[in-house]
């Protein structure tokens, strides 16, 4: 299983994608009540967040990363605050991140290959 489908699978699933082409296709885009699931769901797995981006009708609004806050990315302490931040700098936002999910973890959810 590769990262993407993992977050389709799991993290984003139930979710509505407000990426509608002003960013790169892979990339999902959230309202601050799907963002804030997203969080919950990537702090349950343990997957790293390096990045939150926020925009603002489309357009960058600001981007927080996991170094500012001299945190590991799978530290779910630096995402949450910077979340928090930006909900009260700005409302209507959508949010994006940038994650790495651990082999491991991909392994653990990888489906059994069927024996030939």
């Amino acid at each position: 299983m590769e990262q993407s489908e993992f977050l389709e699978k799991h993290v984003f699933i139930d979710l509505e994608n407000l990426n509608d082409g002003y960013d790169e296709a892979l990339k999902h885009y959230f309202s601050e009540t799907d963002f804030e699931t997203v969080l919950e769901r990537s702090e349950y797995f343990g997957i790293g967040i390096y990045s939150v981006e926020a925009r603002l009708s489309g357009e960058p609004f600001e981007t927080s990363g996991h170094e500012a806050f001299k945190k590991k990315a799978t530290n779910p302490a630096w995402y949450k605050k910077a979340f928090l931040t930006l909900t009260h700098r700005q409302t209507g936002l959508s949010y994006a991140a940038t994650y790495k999910v651990s082999g491991k973890l991909l392994a653990r959810y990888s489906e059994p290959k069927a024996e030939d």
